[in-house]
């Protein structure tokens, strides 16, 4: 998938094109108030970041997530032994669903007697051939998240999610999370990189008769 960074915007002060900088710039050494004005206002931003979370910037992070910059495909790997310990049995077939889940089901697929199959609910952007391959074989696919999920009731033993909740509205994550209870028989592994209000619905796929983790 390919990562495209947001261009910064050119810096007009510094290249002495911004009409205006001259006259800044007599101002601030005119007035003192200028620089403590905006300490107050570095301070009052801090403040609000820390009380706010991260949410407060939501809009940036949700470009960079969705260009591949932030993903918890890393911790997915790297956690696969342990969730191969802790369910056993249960990782015979499992559904990925996230960014990158063609890295993802390529190296579920190298654990003995485990079936793996990957659900990208994002475009995939420059598909090696890998992840080509796998889509060939049915093994990956892409889909919106958002409704029923092509899949019958307990088609997987495992349901493994991550980078896919995060910026879900309270209306489709009301709707996803059913969905992919329902796929799984035995267990359903949430891994979310921003933590919010929406990680205390996942309380309630208890109701479904599912158990749940959040990593």
């Amino acid at each position: 998938m390919s990562r495209r960074q947001v261009g910064s915007g050119r810096r007009f002060v510094d290249s002495g094109n911004f009409p205006f900088a001259s006259a800044l710039h007599h101002k601030s050494r005119s007035s003192p108030l200028l620089s403590i004005g905006l300490v107050v206002l570095g301070a009052l931003l801090l403040i609000a970041y820390a009380y706010g979370g991260p949410g407060l910037f939501r809009g940036n992070k949700d470009v960079s997530r969705i260009e591949g910059d932030y993903t918890c495909t890393a911790e997915v790997l790297r956690a696969i032994p342990i969730l191969k310990k802790a369910y056993g049995d249960n990782m015979r077939k499992i559904l990925h669903v996230g960014p990158d889940t063609c890295a993802v089901v390529s190296t579920l697929l190298k654990e003995e007697e485990t079936e793996a199959w990957g659900l990208e609910p994002y475009d995939i952007e420059d598909a090696d051939a890998t992840c080509k391959n796998l889509v060939r074989r049915g093994l990956a696919r892409v889909a919106d998240i958002k409704f029923p999920l092509p899949y019958r009731a307990k088609s997987f033993s495992l349901v493994i999610v991550s980078d896919a909740l995060d910026y879900l509205s309270p209306k489709y994550l009301n709707r996803t999370l059913p969905e992919l209870a329902r796929v799984a028989s035995d267990g359903l592994v949430i891994f979310t990189g921003y933590p919010g209000q929406q990680r205390a619905k996942v309380a309630e796929l208890s109701k479904f008769g599912r158990p749940v983790s959040v990593l």
